[in-house]
This record gives structure tokens, sequence and C-alpha cells, in this order.
């Protein structure tokens, strides 16, 4: 099973985590013993066989994240890292380069980091928590930014299993953790991360305050949540609650305009199909699939197409 005593053991050392780093055990014993997905054995069972591959450079601050050796990767060997990695499909959030095999993801998660890093606080010496972060792609930026630990938390564990795929290459000595937790799983009242980023969240809770609650209680007093949602073009007050789906997914509750939220929106943008597509790695329906045919200002289902604003919030 996996081993998460380096995770637990950062988490130790950190004097705001380290209560929680003490029930950790018996969380995560309760997560894989009551809910295991069925492919879990054999997402580790791929791992397993991806190849040691010496990384003499790592770089975290591209836009595709990158490793590399001294010299160029044999093509059999090539080929196996290829198979391991693809058996892990549908790879939504990168993307990696790893000794110059691309994982060309369905998100180019790079340009959301753009539009986010210059208005964020440095992250320099920071202690940061992503809430729902995918195989980690923005933990590993993070960390390119100066993090002194980010830790990622999803409860999905093929996105568990794509991140120890990708620590696999880059290397175990990063302060970059996932942990296959909801938001739920965090104490309440912890006070600890200086910046607490919510990407792609907000829309998908049934309560969006209640979750913006515990936003905040993850938050120190004066750190930073990082929050980025689905919004409308509408005024202050209004709120899209779709009838069935939105973009053909089920489960969005919440679409607020910007000016509803009444906190710092940094930017606004139209989710374009060069920033999220179907690709190789990642061959399901995507973005050109949810917008209309005849008029791609609109979803499907006939309601504005996608658009994400970031906004910035300080904690009481």
């Amino acid at each position: 099973m996996i081993d998460f005593r380096q995770t637990i053991e950062a988490l130790g050392r950190e004097p705001a985590l380290a209560d929680w780093a003490g029930l950790l055990p018996d969380q995560l014993r309760r997560r894989f013993g009551q809910r295991p997905h069925g492919d879990l054995s054999r997402w580790l069972e791929r791992l397993e066989g991806l190849p040691l591959i010496p990384g003499e450079r790592v770089e975290l601050d591209r836009d595709c994240i990158q490793v590399s050796g001294r010299q160029p990767v044999p093509a059999a060997t090539r080929d196996r890292m290829a198979a391991g990695l693809h058996s892990l499909h549908p790879w939504r959030k990168g993307p990696y380069d790893l000794h110059g095999l691309v994982i060309d993801t369905e998100w180019r998660s790079d340009l959301k980091w753009r539009r986010l890093l210059p208005h964020i606080s440095p992250l320099q010496g920071r202690l940061v928590l992503d809430i729902g972060c995918g195989n980690g792609y923005h933990c590993w930026r993070m960390a390119g930014a100066g993090a002194r630990l980010t830790l990622g938390i999803d409860p999905t564990q093929l996105y568990l299993a794509q991140f120890l795929a990708i620590r696999h290459f880059l290397g175990r000595q990063w302060p970059v953790h996932l942990l296959p937790l909801g938001i739920e799983d965090i104490p309440r009242r912890l006070r600890a991360f200086d910046s607490v980023f919510s990407m792609g969240i907000l829309y998908h809770r049934r309560s969006p305050m209640d979750h913006l609650l515990e936003l905040r209680e993850a938050l120190r007093p004066g750190g930073e949540l990082i929050l980025e949602t689905l919004v409308i073009d509408a005024p202050p007050g209004r709120v899209l609650v779709p009838e069935g789906r939105y973009a053909k997914m089920r489960n969005v509750w919440f679409i607020p305009s910007p000016a509803t939220l009444q906190v710092r929106v940094v930017d606004v943008s139209t989710t374009s199909t060069q920033e999220q597509r179907s690709t190789p790695w990642m061959r399901f329906e995507s973005l050109p699939d949810f917008l209309d045919p005849d008029d791609p200002t609109r979803t499907l289902e006939g309601h504005p197409a996608p658009r994400r604003a970031i906004l910035l919030a300080t904690a009481p």
C-alpha cells in the first residue's frame, strides 16, 4: 500500500499542522479501508513498473514541468514509460515533460497559473494548501515559486496515482505532498496555512457558503485565499443555478456573477478550446464537445459558455 510517512513527518514538523499529522494515519486507513477504488491495485502495480531514470535537472517554474538527465532515454525505456503513464488515463492537469516524454493533458493548467501569479502574495517561504488539486500540477508550480511546503488534497485516487508517477521522476526531495482526502477531512478551525487555493471547486458545492467558511478556517489570520470559479456576466446578486447539466457536467450548483462574491477580482477569462481540449492523454469529450456547435458562446444546454474568475481575499 502507499507509504505516507514522508508526508506525515513533513506536516508534523510544522507546529500549526502537528495535531493534524497525528490524526492522518487513522484518516488514511479509513479512506482506503472504506472507499478503495477498484483499479487502485492495478494503478499501483503500474507505478512499480515505471523505470528508474536519474534526473539531473528539474524545472518547476516552467509552463511544462520538466525533468531531464544527462543522456537521452533509450527508445525501449521511453516506450515503457509511455505505456505505464498512459495506463493512468485520463490526464486532466499539466503539462509535464518527463525526460522528453511530454504528457499533453486536457487542461493547459499553465495558462491559469500565468493569470493568477502576478496578483497573489509571493509564495516564498509560505505554507500552502491546494484544495481539489487533481494530480498536483499547481502544487509543483507553487514549490517552484518558493513555497516552504505545499499540500494538495483531492479524494480522487487516480489523481494520487498520477501524482506519485510524477514524483517518481521528479524526486521525493521536493516539499510537495498530496493526500487523498477532501476538505471535510481538514480539522475545523485549523487556521494554519499562509495561502489556500480553491480552484474549480466552488460551483460543485451544494452549499457554497459552507465551502467559503471551510476555506477561512484553513487559513491563518491574515492568510490569503485564491479562489477560481465559474462566473456569469451579470449584475451583483445574480447567480445561475443550472437545471440539469451545465456543459454536460451534472454537479454544478452555483455560478455567481463576480460582483456577487464581493471580494477582489483580479481576472475574468472565457475558457478557450486551446486551454481545455481532448488530447492523446485525455481521449474523452472535452470543451469543444460541450459548446453549441452553432454558437460557441453558449453551452449545449443553452447556458453562457464557461467564464472563470480569479478572486483574492484575506482571512480575518
